[in-house]
């Protein structure tokens, strides 16, 4: 077996996958779902209901608010309480839209079946009745970035698409929700990696998993006989593997210069496999994403689980069904430990982009006083970016912006790789993430001049 892996950096952080073979199970609706109108990069969405209207599973709740956008929709039948605001992710008060939950009424033209919709019976199926398909049913990328699918599979006239890759590393600790996808769901993940390999015009299509999934890879790999074009891919265990320029360079061995470059510009399409399976289901199914795969995970937890979720569930929702927060103080995190957002509240609403809810004690999560830097390094040599993370948080910290700017602080995708290596405990992505928010603001500003 020829095992793949990316050139630069990279870490092997313990795993804790405490979830990896439970089963995953259906969570049950909540009493209000709460749904903030930006789930996604870009432009916020636009509510086209207000208070007091009826809506099923399905409804369109909010539309695009511009190219860079994706439209929301009911995961719940009920009538709207309110537009407000609500605490998502992100800790800030954000808008959103509140609706209260009765029964479970869905729309007319989703198809509800279990039957495995191929692409031999749609030959009807074009490119851009695909693309088309994802837009309007507001699918986007499920691994957390939350970029809109449509638009990476519609690249710029300067470049071309050569392949698709689905990306199912799954590197960051505890969560498992992707493998649990796989296992459950592979044979609509082929038919949407066919289908976005049709959208994309390309004729090879990838399936990175890492190797501590050889169930995943025997499946996929079986289930992806049938079509010689697919080629499933086993992936050495390292972090941040599941970053699509490292899974670009450990597939196809080509890097994606510093940004504004992206994957498309070395000929890849970098897809998550959630978002394949929800390509599938809106395609093939007529299906908005409104409900996804979840992992709810810690030590502490009396019976950490996978669920399949509909989007403005409250987190605390199902932490209760995974036997409530434990004792003691804990830290709610919305994703994995390397690169989750620390929560305020566990009010906080599932979203298109929250693969995991992760629960760790105060025992785990307490940093350790930080120490003098001893030069040793370490930070440089687990860098994924090839970056000098020492010298970026030093200089941030000191607001020396030109410097950070020309030592390519935008090219940092803050996997934490550098603080979690650093002997001293020094908090080096604190100051880079610092400084890569003001530089980026300097640089829209610049461009906004221009």
């Amino acid at each position: 077996m020829n095992i793949r892996t990316f050139r630069i950096g990279g870490i092997h952080p313990e795993e804790n996958k405490l979830t990896h073979e439970v089963e995953t199970k259906v969570a049950p609706l909540p009493k209000q779902a709460i749904f903030p109108l930006s789930q996604h990069i870009g432009a916020p969405t636009k509510p086209v209901v207000k208070k007091g209207d009826k809506v099923k599973v399905g409804t369109m709740i909010a539309e695009a608010g511009g190219f860079v956008s994706a439209p929301i929709f009911s995961s719940v039948s009920g009538t709207v309480f309110k537009i407000d605001t609500a605490i998502d992710a992100t800790g800030y008060r954000v808008p959103a839209i509140i609706i209260n939950v009765e029964g479970d009424e869905w729309e007319d033209s989703i198809d509800r079946t279990e039957k495995l919709e191929t692409m031999e019976a749609h030959q009807e199926l074009t490119p851009e009745s695909i693309v088309e398909a994802v837009k309007a049913a507001g699918v986007t990328g499920m691994g957390g970035a939350g970029f809109p699918t449509f638009i990476k599979l519609c690249p710029p006239p300067t470049a071309k698409a050569e392949c698709v890759i689905i990306n199912g590393v799954e590197c960051e600790p505890y969560i498992t929700s992707d493998y649990r996808l796989m296992m459950e769901h592979s044979d609509e993940i082929i038919v949407g990696l066919q289908l976005l390999m049709k959208a994309a015009k390309v004729e090879k299509g990838y399936i990175g998993i890492e190797t501590n999934k050889p169930k995943a890879i025997e499946l996929l790999s079986r289930k992806a006989l049938a079509d010689q074009r697919i080629e499933i891919v086993p992936l050495k265990q390292r972090y941040p593997q599941g970053g699509e320029k490292q899974l670009v360079d450990a597939v196809i061995r080509r890097q994606v210069p510093a940004p504004p470059a992206i994957p498309v510009n070395v000929g890849a399409i970098v897809q998550n496999v959630g978002t394949a399976y929800a390509v599938y289901q809106a395609v093939m199914k007529h299906k908005p994403l409104f409900e996804r795969y979840t992992t709810v995970t810690g030590k502490r937890l009396a019976y950490p689980g996978n669920f399949l979720v509909r989007m403005g569930t409250p987190m605390k929702d199902l932490i209760e069904l995974c036997g409530g927060m434990p004792d003691g103080d804990n830290k709610l995190l919305a994703g994995g430990p390397m690169m989750g957002k620390a929560l305020t509240s566990d009010e906080v609403p599932i979203c298109k982009g929250t693969n995991s809810v992760t629960i760790i004690s105060d025992t785990e999560a307490r940093r350790k006083p930080a120490d003098p830097c001893i030069r040793c390094a370490k930070c440089v040599s687990v860098c994924p970016m090839g970056l000098e993370p020492f010298l970026l948080a030093t200089a941030s910290a000191k607001q020396m912006w030109e410097k950070v700017e020309a030592e390519c602080i935008t090219s940092c995708i803050e996997c934490g790789s550098c603080q979690y290596t650093c002997p001293s405990h020094r908090p080096i992505l604190d100051n880079i993430r610092y400084g890569k928010s003001k530089v980026m603001g300097i640089i829209r500003a610049r461009n906004a001049k221009k």
